[in-house]
């Protein structure tokens, strides 16, 4: 598992965001304080703080995430 920050401070950002996590088979948490989100869930992040930063745990390792970092460049911190 890894773990980066993401920004997701605009309705068009976070529709995007789930649409690339949407592309990959493994899992993905959004971790709020003491808030764990489902990261594809678009209703999921809403009800999250999105003003700050928030913390993303990727389950995915090898090429896949190589893929999926490259693919969340644009939201990373």
């Amino acid at each position: 598992m890894n773990t980066i920050l993401v920004s997701l401070n605009s309705i068009d950002k976070v529709k995007h965001f789930v649409n690339d996590l949407n592309r990959f088979d493994c899992d993905f948490d959004l971790v709020s304080g003491r808030y764990v989100i489902d990261a594809k869930s678009i209703l999921g992040i809403f009800s999250l703080d999105l003003a700050k930063p928030i913390e993303l745990s990727i389950h995915a390792d090898g090429e896949e995430l190589d893929a999926v970092l490259a693919a969340l460049a644009p939201y990373r911190v």
